[in-house]
C-alpha cells in the first residue's frame, strides 16, 4: 500500500502531467497532429526556468517565460509541416532532436540543482507545518491545472478555438469557410507545446532539479493520461475531454506508485517504462473491450424482450 508521502507525491507530479495531457490533447484530437516535440519542450521549459531563478528571476516570471519558449518551439515544428510541407511526425522529430542540442546550450551542463532557491512552491510550504509540507505542492498544482482548464475550456468555445477545432475536423471545409488553416495550426501547436513547456517548468522547481534528459517518455505518459482518462471520463464535450486529461494524468502516477511500492508485484524502478506500456495498452483495449460488453448486453435484453 501507500503510505501518505507517496501518495500526494504521485498527486503532485499527475497535475504537472495533466498540463502535458492537455497540451496532448490540443495537438491529437483538436488538431489531429501528431507531435513529438514534446520531449524536447518539456525539459526546454525546465532548462529556462532553472536558469531565469537561478539568475535571480521571480520564478512566476520565469514559469511564464518557458511557456513562451515551448511555444515557440511548438511554433517552429508547424512551420516546418505548413511552409515546408514536411510531415508533422518527422517535423516534430527535427525540433525534438535539435531541442536536446538547444537545451544543453541554455543550461550550459547536463543538469541544474534548484535546491535551497526560492521557486514557485517555497511560499506554499511556508504555509504548511513542517509535519504536512509535502501538501503544499499538490494544493498549488491542483489550482494551475483547474485555472488552465477553465481557460481553455473558455478559449475552446471562442470563435478562435471553434476555427480550431474546425481546422483538425475538416481541414478543407475550414478553408472553404475562410479560416485560415495553416495559422491554426501553428497557434495550436504552439498552445500545445507552451504548456508542456509550464509543466516541465514546475516539475522542476518541485524536484529541485532541471536536467536535460527529464523529456525522455514524456509523450507516452502524455498520451497515456489521455487515452486511460478518456476511457474513465467519456468525452462527450471539450469540458469533460479536459477533466478526463487531469484524471486519466493522476491515475496514470496513482497506478505507477502502486506498482512500484507493491512488493507482492516485485517491481522496480527500472520497469517503469514496461509499466506504462502495459497501462497504455489497457488504456486502448478496454474502451472497445467495454462497447463489446454493452453491445452484446443489448442485444441478449432485445432477444429477451422478443421472445
Amino acid at each position: 500500500m501507500l503510505n501518505e508521502i507517496a501518495f500526494f507525491g504521485a498527486l503532485e507530479t499527475g497535475l504537472i502531467y495533466g498540463l502535458v495531457a492537455f497540451g496532448i490533447y490540443i495537438s491529437f484530437r483538436v488538431l489531429d497532429f501528431p507531435d513529438l516535440t514534446v520531449d524536447g519542450s518539456f525539459p526546454l521549459g525546465a532548462a529556462v526556468a532553472a536558469v531565469l531563478i537561478l539568475g535571480g528571476w521571480n520564478p512566476w516570471l520565469a514559469t511564464l517565460m518557458a511557456i513562451f519558449a515551448g511555444m515557440a518551439a511548438g511554433a517552429v515544428t508547424a512551420l516546418l509541416n505548413v511552409k515546408l510541407n514536411i510531415l508533422n511526425l518527422l517535423a516534430s522529430i527535427l525540433t525534438m532532436i535539435a531541442l536536446y542540442s538547444v537545451n544543453l546550450r541554455i543550461m550550459g551542463s547536463p543538469n541544474l540543482a534548484l535546491l535551497g532557491d526560492t521557486t514557485v512552491v517555497t511560499w506554499w510550504e511556508n504555509q504548511f507545518s513542517r509535519e504536512n509540507y509535502y501538501m503544499a505542492p499538490v494544493a498549488l498544482f491542483f489550482i494551475v491545472a483547474v485555472v488552465v482548464l477553465v481557460l481553455l475550456w473558455r478559449f475552446m468555445k471562442s470563435e478562435l478555438g471553434l476555427s480550431m477545432r474546425a481546422t483538425g475536423a475538416n481541414p478543407r471545409m475550414a478553408r472553404a469557410q475562410g479560416i485560415a488553416t495553416g495559422g491554426m495550426i501553428v497557434l495550436g501547436v504552439a498552445l500545445s507545446n507552451g504548456l508542456v513547456g509550464m509543466a516541465g517548468a514546475l516539475f522542476a522547481q518541485s524536484q529541485g532539479a532541471a536536467d536535460v534528459t527529464m523529456g525522455v517518455g514524456v509523450i507516452v505518459i502524455g498520451l497515456a493520461s489521455l487515452i486511460g482518462g478518456e476511457a474513465l471520463v467519456t468525452p462527450r464535450s471539450v469540458l469533460r475531454a479536459l477533466i478526463a486529461c487531469v484524471v486519466g494524468a493522476i491515475v496514470y502516477r496513482l497506478a505507477i506508485a502502486f506498482a512500484l511500492n507493491a512488493d507482492v508485484l516485485g517491481l522496480k524502478a527500472q520497469d517503469l517504462n514496461l509499466i506504462t506500456a502495459v497501462l497504455v495498452t489497457l488504456a486502448i483495449v478496454l474502451p472497445g473491450f467495454r462497447t463489446r460488453v454493452q453491445a452484446r448486453m443489448t442485444r441478449n435484453k432485445a432477444g429477451r424482450n422478443a421472445s
